[in-house]
């Protein structure tokens, strides 16, 4: 069984192309600053409509941290370890970190982003060690 595969909006349509190309963007509203994900018809901090997707150099920190044993639906290998990942620069992605074992990823850990391609049209951002090569 495979893992459901996400269908972009119109909203998250760069973030997916971007994606693709194993690079990793996030909303940003050049009025106020805010790097905010996920993309939302206004910028939660200033409500201006007028933001745009910058690129992310894909580092981060673990900011919370669960085991998820039971999967949230078909297609999902269980355990992971589910992650906010504050992003270097602003911005948090909820994400999944693989370390091997789930319970590894701790709290403060520092990552960066790879990329899995789900099909010739999405490839999913997740995130490993930034040790690891």
């Amino acid at each position: 069984m495979s893992r459901p595969v996400p269908v972009p909006t119109e909203l998250s349509r760069p973030f997916w192309e971007a994606a693709r190309r194993g690079e990793l963007v996030v909303p940003h509203c050049p009025g106020c600053g805010l790097r905010f994900f996920v993309p939302e018809p206004a910028c939660p901090g200033c409500m201006s409509q007028d933001w745009r997707y910058a690129p992310s150099a894909g580092l981060g920190t673990v900011y919370s941290v669960t085991v998820v044993h039971r999967a949230p639906g078909p297609g999902f290998a269980t355990p992971f370890a589910l992650t906010v990942v504050d992003l270097d620069g602003g911005g948090s992605l909820l994400s999944h970190v693989d370390a091997g074992d789930p319970d590894d990823v701790v709290i403060g850990m520092r990552v960066r982003v790879e990329f899995r391609a789900l099909d010739d049209e999405i490839a999913l951002p997740y995130f490993v060690p930034e040790n690891t090569h």
